[in-house]
């Protein structure tokens, strides 16, 4: 295969067999940029560099590639470059393609556990810096954050279903002095009523029918030391509201089934997508319980207030997704983003990650347009011809 290029990119040529390996026709592609047309292609930054590179790896349609490239040379000035890459279905070559992408495999499964490991030790897997956004209410946010996680304050995190409470819980703890100590997490929604006791206080031996030989411990006894994350503390039982209450004001607390007090050390965060105040109206929040966790609030912003994170976000999860196939992350076209950009997003940040991977398996020609974007009120959304923010975001090219 050979192929020429100058400054601005353009593909000048390209053989047939190399044509028909990338599923396009030869002449189609001529004076098209370089970056349109290979997957990962280097070739103008040969050009700019002017300096070769031998058995370069690439990888190309999920193959891995072997590559040359050259730079063109004429009165001292590099005016191009042509390159070469292994890329013929022969049996030696499939052995190869096979050993690399084990290879890859097996590094990508040691990171993976080595990671999973050092995350793991005391439960909170995310940082501040792994938050994607960076408009101002973000901005300020952040900021927040970092100034209430220093200290040991009861958090309370407040925010719509989807907005990324957990995430921050895990932020708060990793900024703490506590950071190496246990971060455990409780979602009080997805417990039933009548487990939630032994659950989170733990229980002796013989507590109750089908208890375990031993006991077991509960989840403020394992937390002890480091950061207890009451999620979705809104739907907590009343009754379990009262004997939370009681934990926290003498903190100690008692298995179920027990005769002796255990000294607490915890600090605790919760999170709630419910309004709370409207719960203690009408008598299904205790009002004393409310004022003994609501210390600090974070409220955080539903995605609606923060369009200027959307490309961006939307850009993270084509990337994350593109990382875990092995395919190229298509583009959004400026029509598909304007949409976005003036779509309410009820569902939040989950709701635009599960738009994005369908729409990452459903696009074709490295396009995502908008009719690939199942949003629910689509057509509720207003049509803008202009959005200055789109054109900067597509301006961005990936890495290649």
């Amino acid at each position: 295969m050979g192929s020429d290029c100058r400054p601005p990119g353009q593909n000048l040529f390209i053989n047939r067999p190399y044509a028909r390996f990338l599923g396009v026709k030869a002449e189609d592609v001529i004076g098209k940029k370089v970056t349109d047309v290979i997957e990962n292609t280097r070739m103008h930054i040969t050009v700019q560099t002017g300096q070769a590179e031998r058995l370069s790896f690439q990888k190309i349609l999920g193959s891995n590639m072997i590559a040359n490239r050259f730079p063109i040379i004429e009165q001292g000035d590099v005016i191009g470059a042509v390159g070469t890459v292994i890329f013929h279905d022969t049996h030696e070559w499939k052995q190869i393609n096979s050993h690399i992408k084990a290879l890859l495999a097996e590094h990508d499964f040691h990171r993976q556990k080595s990671l999973t490991a050092d995350k793991t030790e005391t439960g909170a897997n995310f940082h501040l810096n792994d938050i994607i956004g960076d408009s101002q209410v973000m901005k300020s946010l952040s900021a927040k954050v970092t100034q209430v996680a220093s200290g040991d304050v009861t958090v309370l995190i407040r925010g719509e279903s989807g907005t990324g409470k957990e995430l921050y819980a895990h932020a708060i703890h990793q900024l703490s002095d506590r950071a190496e100590f246990p971060f455990i997490k409780v979602n009080c929604a997805a417990i039933p009523e009548n487990l939630l006791e032994s659950e989170l206080f733990g229980y002796e031996e013989g507590a109750f029918t089908g208890a375990k030989k031993g006991g077991k411990a509960g989840k403020f006894q394992l937390a002890n030391g480091g950061t207890l994350f009451l999620d979705e503390i809104g739907d907590l039982p009343l009754l379990m509201q009262a004997k939370l209450l009681r934990v926290l004001q003498d903190r100690e607390v008692e298995s179920v089934g027990g005769t002796r007090s255990t000294p607490l050390n915890i600090r605790l965060i919760t999170a709630t997508h419910r309004p709370l105040e409207s719960l203690i109206e009408s008598g299904d929040f205790r009002e004393d319980l409310y004022y003994r966790i609501n210390v600090v609030a974070i409220d955080l912003p539903p995605l609606r207030e923060r369009r200027d994170d959307i490309a961006k976000l939307a850009d993270f999860f084509l990337q994350k997704l593109s990382r875990r196939t092995g395919r190229r992350a298509p583009k959004l076209t400026v029509q598909a983003l304007t949409a976005m950009l003036a779509y309410n997003w009820p569902g939040n940040i989950r709701e635009l990650e599960n738009v994005m991977e369908a729409a990452f398996y459903t696009s074709h020609d490295r396009k995502i347009p908008l009719s690939l974007l199942p949003l629910s009120s689509l057509r509720m959304a207003p049509t803008f011809k202009t959005m200055p923010c789109c054109q900067t975001w597509f301006s961005q090219t990936p890495a290649a």
